[in-house]
């Protein structure tokens, strides 16, 4: 339906010209300049909307004016501003808001641990992180502000002195991006204005991408995939979509909410795009797609996958296109559309480089390859980073002044191989870091993580693809050797402590030592099969994490009955879990802490309406993740069904 801008425009939104102080000259050469322009060009044409409001052209532009005001006010400009906030047009208005008091945008995901955020607040330096301050940790030196009191703050009658260094412009930052750190921190990216106006401009034609067009901001904004999501959506003049926390864990609620916002631009990882495949069949006719474009990205895309989608939908109608990127190169490289006849090739090709960008493969001594020889993608052109945030060994290392080319390239840690005709295959990673259902995790991280640990003397970390690649069955398993004194359920508060929920490991395994080679280096393969964790967590009360939850109070009671008492439906649960999750699943066993995992949550929901049991949301699920739990709650369903 089409919004009316009458209907979002409140009072205390007066446009930019009838508003007190300093005026800030927009360049067209950055993100806030162009959007800008297109608010002026098309004042009344919906920007963002999410399920409570909707923002016109003005209405964002004009907001965002008044959190860069609020922030001069503070006296920060040029600055990196932390952002920590629920994903809703309050974020996106906010982020463009950073962006206008010539600031760089620090994302951050509010479900993060504590630590993980101090830690990123700290690293970044930012004097000022946009959020809850009843939520957000207290850092000294660092406040926290409200989006609203930004709003709310008067416009200074004097430009202050910027923090940063000259005016804004296509080189100005514009956002800190940070990653899974090898070294057991993360790392930020920086990434200039110029980058992601180049990929916008790079792929706009191609692609058609325009005002008519709507997309949906699916990703968290501390993934660089939303990064191509908001200002991809914005820069063309389309309407962005906020997605609702739940509906983006829930295929079936996805899928309607794709049909009933005529979504016709999506971005998606394979990984979850596979569960909409799903939804798609068990919704049709009843809500047809408006999908014109399908952007995959931030994990390998296994074709095969993709056989029923095409069954379904002719690609004349919608075009399927495979994105290869990193963070460091501004989100994506390559681009290769999907045909049927790659499918049935299982190709593994990830296209040709952008308009802009280029790639090649080098050996290891840099020397670059013929087609056909695999060795390491190394990328150039106009998405390199400016580098990792104080870090200057680790960027010189990664961001090389190239003597064959003569300019500034990125070494990615990939491994390929380039095909006579000029596009790229994809071959995995040269190094221990490793892509699970979209994130992009360095194993030794998370090995960091644990030896810092009380009583650890070493660590291991595995990680064990699923079965022909199936991403839901994908898992990291973690092995710790303990000194006297230390405890597994130790070791599993300090990672719970330190590491988000999708870096979490599925089992972590007391050893009596790391198995090594005959060469000195750690055999993975000799490591025994992982035991489940030990320690419960809390249940999420907002946001589905796969991490280990408590049983309810009829579990801890004693007043729930075993699943097996509960006759066949019981059985069949436990099978069910059991055949998912590899192990025999007892009554009281926790599907988060026996190695299921968000896609394995789906699957599972799935299985049992197929087989005709009561239809249960991921979000009740969440709440009731023992088997015992879990019985009680279809029983009951299944009661109230007529």
């Amino acid at each position: 339906a089409a919004y009316s801008p009458a209907a979002y425009r409140p009072a205390a939104d007066r446009p930019a010209a009838d508003r007190p102080g300093p005026e800030r000259r927009a360049s067209p050469d950055t993100i806030d300049g162009r959007i800008a322009e297109l608010a002026r060009r098309r004042p009344d044409a919906v920007a963002v909307t999410d399920d409570e409001t909707g923002l016109t052209y003005r209405l964002l532009d004009d907001r965002a004016e008044r959190v860069a005001a609020g922030l001069r006010s503070l006296g920060v400009s040029g600055a990196r501003v932390g952002v920590c906030l629920e994903q809703d047009t309050t974020l996106v208005t906010t982020l463009l808001g950073v962006l206008k008091a010539g600031c760089a945008y620090v994302p951050m995901d509010i479900r993060y641990p504590e630590e993980r955020l101090r830690y990123t607040a700290t690293d970044a330096g930012v004097p000022i992180v946009i959020g809850d301050p009843a939520r957000f940790p207290r850092i000294e030196g660092v406040t926290v502000v409200s989006p609203k009191e930004l709003l709310d703050a008067p416009e200074p009658t004097a430009a202050p002195e910027p923090t940063g260094t000259g005016e804004p412009g296509a080189e100005t930052s514009a956002y800190v991006i940070y990653t899974s750190g090898s070294t057991g921190r993360p790392k930020g990216v920086v990434v200039p204005h110029r980058n992601v106006l180049a990929l916008v401009g790079a792929t706009s034609a191609d692609l058609g991408l325009g005002p008519d067009d709507v997309w949906t901001f699916f990703h968290s904004s501390a993934f660089d995939f939303s990064v191509w999501e908001i200002w991809g959506c914005l820069l063309t003049g389309g309407r962005l979509v906020v997605v609702p926390h739940w509906a983006a864990r829930d295929p079936d609620e996805f899928h309607e909410l794709l049909a009933r916002r005529r979504v016709t631009v999506l971005s998606q990882t394979p990984s979850a795009f596979s569960q909409l495949i799903e939804a798609d069949i068990r919704s049709a006719p009843a809500a047809p797609l408006a999908l014109r474009l399908v952007v995959f990205g931030g994990e390998p895309l296994n074709t095969a996958m993709l056989e029923r989608w095409f069954a379904r939908h002719s690609p004349a109608e919608c075009r399927l296109v495979n994105m290869y990127g990193i963070t460091e190169t501004t989100v994506h490289v390559t681009a290769q559309e999907v045909t049927p006849h790659q499918v049935l090739d299982r190709s593994r090709s990830v296209g040709r480089a952008l308009p802009g960008w280029w790639v090649s493969v080098r050996d290891e001594h840099g020397h670059v390859l013929p087609p056909g020889p695999a060795g390491e993608i190394y990328v150039g052109g106009a998405g390199v980073a400016d580098g990792y945030l104080g870090r200057p060994e680790l960027t010189a290392a990664r961001f090389l002044d190239d003597p064959v080319t003569g300019e500034r390239v990125y070494r990615s840690g990939d491994r390929g191989r380039l095909r006579p005709d000029g596009r790229l295959d994809h071959l995995g990673r040269l190094d221990n870091q490793v892509k699970v259902r979209g994130h992009r995790i360095e194993l030794d991280e998370i090995k960091s993580v644990l030896v810092s640990a009380p009583g650890v003397a070493d660590a291991a970390v595995v990680f064990r693809e699923g079965e022909a690649g199936d991403p839901a069955r994908a898992r990291i398993d973690a092995y710790a050797v303990l000194r006297d004194g230390g405890s597994v359920e130790e070791v599993w508060r300090t990672a719970r402590r330190l590491l988000p929920s999708h870096m979490l490991p599925a089992a972590l395994t007391e050893v009596p030592g790391i198995p090594l080679t005959v060469n000195g280096k750690p055999d993975l393969s000799r490591l025994p099969a992982p035991s489940p964790l030990p320690v419960p967590a809390p249940a999420p009360t907002a946001a589905p994490a796969p991490v280990p939850h408590t049983d309810t109070d009829a579990d801890r009671d004693g007043a729930a009955a075993d699943p097996e008492a509960k006759g066949d439906l019981g059985a069949e649960i436990l099978a069910v879990w059991s055949g998912l999750l590899g192990v025999d699943v007892e009554p009281d066993g926790n599907f988060f802490e026996l190695g299921g995992n968000s896609l394995l949550v789906v699957r599972m929901l799935s299985d049992l309406r197929q087989r005709g049991l009561p239809k249960v949301t991921p979000r009740e699920f969440y709440g009731n993740s023992t088997a015992r739990a879990f019985v009680d709650l279809v029983l009951g369903r299944a009661d109230e069904t007529p």
